[in-house]
C-alpha cells in the first residue's frame, strides 16, 4: 500500500476497529519520534492516517507528547486535514457528559511546551485568530446532526498543562470567563497543524464538569475513572461521527488555512 494519506486522525487506540486494510509505519522526525507508530488504512475511499497522541499503552502524559514530532509525522505522510477528537471538562452547566463540542476558540494554559516550527531564522508571526478549519467545522456539525448526536456549535477550549485537573478556584475562573470546555492536548497540537498549512478540526466529548460548579452543589469534581466511564460508554457515538466526517470530506480545500504560512512570511514585522 502506498504511504501516504489523505486525512489524519489522533486520538485512542480503540479507532484502530474502524479503519480497513491497516498498515503501521514507523515515521522519523527532525524533532524526535512521534507517540506510537502511524496505522495507514482507508475509511470508504478515503486514505486515512492514524495515530494514537499518547501511544498505544497511553504511556505519555498531556505534557510529554512531542507535539512536533506528531504533526510533522502526519504532514510527511501527506496529511493535508487533521480530526482531533478529544475527551474534556465542561465549564458551563448546559454542556453535560455525553454531549459533543466542536470548539472554534481556545486559550493556552500550558508552559514549557514545544510550539512551534519556526525558530529562526526566517522570522514567522502567524495569525491564529481563527484556530480552527470553519470547512472541516461545518461538516463536523452537519455530521453530528444527521447522526442525531448532540454537538454545540462552538466553544472556548481552555488548555491546561497537566497531568493534574484544575483546582476549584481554576475552574471557577475559567468558568466566570465564559470559557465552554477544558482539555490538556488542543495545545500545542492544532497551531502545529496551521503552522504545516493543515486544516484542523477538535471533536470534544464531554466526560465531566471540571472541578465541579460553583451554583450546582450536587456536582462533583471529576475523577480518572469518571472520565473513561463516559469515555467508553460514548465511544461507538464518537467512532460513528468520525466516519461520517471522513466520508463527507472533500479532496479540494476551499479554506486559508493552506495560505496561513505564505501570509504570516510575507507581512512581517
Amino acid at each position: 500500500m502506498e504511504k501516504r494519506a489523505q486525512i489524519g486522525v489522533f486520538g485512542g487506540s480503540g479507532f484502530y476497529s474502524f479503519l480497513d486494510g491497516v498498515e503501521e509505519v514507523v515515521v522519523e522526525t527532525p524533532y524526535g519520534a512521534p507517540s506510537d507508530k502511524i496505522a495507514l488504512g482507508r475509511v470508504g475511499d478515503k486514505r486515512v492516517a492514524f495515530l494514537p497522541r499518547h501511544g498505544k499503552d497511553h504511556r505519555l502524559p498531556p505534557h510529554m507528547i512531542n507535539y512536533r514530532a506528531n504533526l510533522w509525522a502526519m504532514h510527511s505522510l501527506g496529511v493535508e486535514k487533521i480530526i482531533g477528537p478529544t475527551a474534556a471538562g465542561s465549564l458551563q452547566p448546559e454542556i453535560k457528559p455525553g454531549h459533543f463540542v466542536v470548539s472554534d476558540q481556545i486559550v493556552d494554559r500550558t508552559s514549557g511546551r514545544k510550539d512551534t516550527f519556526y525558530d529562526g531564522p526566517i522570522t514567522t508571526h502567524l495569525s491564529f485568530a481563527e484556530p480552527y478549519c470553519p470547512d472541516m467545522r461545518q461538516i463536523a456539525l452537519s455530521s453530528a446532526k444527521d447522526l442525531n448526536i448532540t454537538a454545540h456549535d462552538g466553544g472556548t477550549m481552555v488548555v491546561i498543562q497537566g497531568p493534574r485537573f484544575s483546582t476549584k478556584a481554576e475552574s471557577r475562573w475559567f468558568s466566570s470567563q465564559g470559557w465552554h470546555v477544558i482539555g490538556m492536548t488542543q495545545y500545542p497540537e492544532v497551531l502545529l497543524a496551521r503552522e504545516l498549512g493543515m486544516c484542523y478540526v477538535n471533536i470534544a466529548l464531554i466526560t465531566d464538569y471540571d472541578a465541579g460548579l460553583e451554583d450546582h452543589p450536587d456536582v462533583e469534581a471529576v475523577t480518572h475513572a469518571e472520565v473513561l466511564k463516559v469515555f467508553n460508554d460514548n465511544n461507538d457515538k464518537l467512532k460513528d461521527l468520525l466516519f461520517e466526517i471522513i466520508r463527507r470530506t472533500p479532496e479540494e480545500r476551499t479554506c486559508s488555512c493552506l495560505t496561513t504560512l505564505e501570509i504570516a512570511r510575507s507581512a512581517g514585522h
